[in-house]
């Protein structure tokens, strides 16, 4: 079976782990030549070598701060040196702080959360464009689905998210002209560590990640694979799509349900 991705030179930031390691995983397996990051060593460098000893394809490990201007300067010359051409760019590097009200959340909250989750998306894209003009490439995303139905006590965390989908579309009208896709994908419920992290914090854990799985119309949650798998289908097949926004939710913003949160007489 031919390869779908191969010999393509991608960047997937916040890649080792959660759904970013699911994207690396994919492109690796399809040919791809994936340079990956994150701020922390720990799991990088073992993904890098067994990946690699896996292949077809081939990956790097890089750390950078995707909050850090300079370290994505540093992550993008890096990918050029070493392959010599970007042909896509997955903007993935993010955290989702834990549920907190508005008025228990600070401006500092607020901004530092800005310049990991759009900021840095925005500088990553910059810094990148030249290369994927050059390539005719694409740059995908990673949104969420609480950017379109709210999310409860996450407010710093949907605005970030909403304006990543609004950068997409904005992105993807002034990229046109190169022939640049920018497309993006908004994850529901996807079984990651940050979900499980989260999921920690409650009550009870096991409870939450149930009611995770059933906010699904299938009935569970979407996996690290299938993340990669939506990814793979703007970089490689999806090429008369821009400015979409790919819902990998399991259905889970369709049909009514019991939501209200008055308190009940």
């Amino acid at each position: 079976m031919a390869l779908r991705y191969c010999d393509k030179v991608a960047i997937v930031t916040g890649g080792s782990r959660g759904i970013g390691r699911g994207i690396v995983k994919v492109f690796v397996e399809q040919g791809a030549k994936v340079v990956f990051c994150s701020k922390e060593a720990d799991g990088g460098k073992e993904l890098e070598s067994e990946l690699n000893k896996k292949g077809p394809g081939t990956c790097l490990f890089i750390l950078c701060d995707m909050s850090k201007e300079e370290d994505i300067k540093r992550l993008i010359a890096e990918t050029v040196k070493h392959f010599g051409q970007i042909d896509c760019l997955v903007n993935n590097a993010g955290w989702h702080p834990p549920h907190k009200p508005t008025d228990e959340t600070t401006a500092q909250e607020f901004r530092d959360l800005l310049d990991l989750n759009l900021i840095g998306y925005f500088l990553a894209s910059k810094y990148a464009l030249p290369y994927l003009r050059q390539r005719q490439g694409s740059i995908i995303n990673v949104a969420s689905l609480v950017a379109s139905i709210g999310q409860k006590d996450a407010v710093p965390y949907v605005a970030t998210k909403g304006a990543v989908v609004a950068m997409t579309k904005a992105m993807a009208v002034d990229e046109s002209r190169y022939q640049v896709r920018v497309n993006c994908i908004s994850p529901g419920n996807v079984l990651t560590p940050m979900w499980k992290e989260l999921a920690g914090l409650s009550e009870d854990a096991t409870r939450t990640i149930k009611e995770g799985e059933n906010a699904q119309l299938l009935g569970r949650m979407g996996t690290e694979e299938e993340s990669g798998r939506a990814a793979l289908f703007l970089a490689a097949d999806a090429t008369f799509c821009t400015g979409i926004d790919l819902l990998l939710s399991g259905g889970a913003e369709l049909n009514y349900g019991f939501k209200s949160q008055v308190p009940q007489s």
